[in-house]
């Protein structure tokens, strides 16, 4: 998908450029989680279950500038799918990077049949989460729970 300058890519193959600016990313999104490594993005990028996006703007010489994980899956009640770790870098933010990352997985999502999508966002992310209400998509009242393994 192109527009406004804004490339959003399916990654198919890691590169050296991807490792580097995920790690930077992923700082940006949350100051707990490890870095990934090769073998990570790989795994991810082989996975026939999530769909990872880079953006890219073209007035950056196509730096890859934010990212995204769509994750579909099959249950009983039908096709879901969910997007995971939107995040752009802090430089990029305000042109429109995390609305046409979204919009792509949102894209994909519908076009794989999903039912519905489905994201969290901290709510001290107020900038995203507008973003995702301006998306169309509704704060709905439910309980997360988690249970952490490690």
């Amino acid at each position: 998908m192109k527009a406004n300058g804004i490339v959003v890519d399916h990654v198919s193959e890691v590169t050296d450029e991807l490792v580097e600016v995920m790690a930077q990313l992923l700082a940006q999104l949350s100051s707990t989680a490890a870095a990934l490594g090769r073998a990570d993005l790989e795994e991810i990028v082989a996975s026939p279950s999530s769909i990872f996006l880079v953006a890219r703007l073209a007035s950056r010489d196509d730096a890859i500038v934010g990212m995204t994980t769509l994750i579909t899956y099959r249950i009983p009640s039908g096709p879901h799918a969910v997007i995971e770790d939107v995040v752009v870098d802090e430089s990029a933010r305000g042109h429109g990077v995390g609305a046409a990352l979204v919009s792509e997985a949102v894209r994909l999502a519908r076009e794989w049949g999903a039912l519905h999508v489905n994201l969290t966002s901290r709510s001290s992310r107020e900038a995203a989460n507008r973003l995702y209400t301006r998306a169309g998509f509704v704060k709905r009242e439910t309980n997360v729970y988690r249970l952490n393994l490690r």
